[in-house]
């Protein structure tokens, strides 16, 4: 059965891995990524546009499904080898998420609902991930499990 996960990074990074097809999630760290499995589906929230500054997102900016295989090292540069799992993408529109606040199980707390995005990866409900693709533009492309 699919599980439904919520990764975070700037858009700029998310770009970089819907063109590749890849994810890399908690500056390229293994556990995370490690988590997902074949047949998951990954969306990624990006609160700003850079990892250090930048202009404000604060929406979910892709999904994707996870593929078939393993996570794999990948040597970005000399000094960086972070890990990926590859995922295929669908072609989704960003959904800001103030207007989902109220709606979404994963938030407890609408008043201080980016604690809960202070950390890499985190699973959500059906509920919530029905919720996001259908901002997104895309609950006709995805198949929850029953």
């Amino acid at each position: 059965m699919s599980r439904y996960w919520v990764g975070i990074a700037s858009s700029n990074h998310v770009a970089v891995g819907v063109e590749g097809g890849f994810c890399q999630l908690g500056h390229g760290k293994h556990t995370p990524v490690a988590r997902l499995k074949p047949g998951d589906w990954l969306i990624y929230y990006a609160p700003r546009t850079q990892l250090k500054g930048g202009d404000k997102v604060q929406s979910f900016v892709a999904i994707g499904q996870v593929l078939a295989g393993e996570p794999y090292k990948f040597a970005q540069n000399e000094q960086f080898t972070p890990w990926r799992r590859d995922v295929t993408y669908l072609d989704a529109q960003p959904a800001p998420i103030r207007p989902l606040l109220n709606q979404l199980n994963c938030i407890s707390d609408p008043q201080h609902w980016g604690m809960v995005f202070r950390r890499s990866l985190f699973e959500i409900d059906t509920h919530d991930f029905e919720l996001i693709a259908d901002a997104m533009g895309v609950a006709h492309r995805v198949m929850p499990a029953s």
